[in-house]
C-alpha cells in the first residue's frame, strides 16, 4: 500500500557533538526494515565512534565535507559526491571542516543501533 509520509522523526545521533538525524523512511518513521533515508546536519567538529556495520550506508553530501575515515584510507567527500560503505567494514565518519555538513544517507537494510556496531559502547 502506498505511503505518503510528511515529516521526519529526529533520532539520537552518536557522537561527541550535537548532530541532527531526520530519518524519512526507516525502522522508527516509517517501520521499514528494507531501507533507511535519512538528511544528517552535522556541526564543525563532529565526530563519531568507529563502526562495523551490518548494512551498506550510501552517503550523498548535500553541503560541506563528510571525512570517511576506514581501515586502508580516509576520503574527504564534499557536496556533490557520494561514498559507499559496504556492511563488514570498519568505517568511522567525521565533519572537521569549518561550514560541518549536511547530507542524505540511505542504509540497506535499513539502519538499527543493534547492528551499526559501533567500538566503544
Amino acid at each position: 500500500m502506498p505511503n505518503h509520509i510528511q515529516t521526519a522523526t529526529r533520532i539520537k545521533a552518536a557522537g561527541h557533538k550535537e548532530k541532527i538525524i531526520e530519518e524519512f523512511i526507516g525502522r522508527v518513521n516509517s517501520q521499514t526494515a528494507e531501507v533507511s533515508i535519512a538528511r544528517m546536519t552535522s556541526p564543525v567538529g563532529w565526530l563519531e565512534p568507529a563502526q562495523v556495520p551490518e548494512f551498506n550506508e550510501y552517503t550523498l553530501v548535500l553541503k560541506g565535507m563528510v571525512q570517511v575515515k576506514t581501515g586502508e584510507k580516509t576520503f574527504q567527500v564534499r557536496a556533490g559526491e557520494v561514498f559507499i560503505a559496504y556492511a563488514g567494514e570498519k568505517i568511522q565518519y567525521s565533519t572537521p571542516d569549518k561550514e560541518g555538513a549536511e547530507y542524505i544517507a540511505v542504509c540497506v537494510p535499513a539502519f538499527a543501533p543493534e547492528t551499526v556496531n559501533r567500538e566503544n559502547e
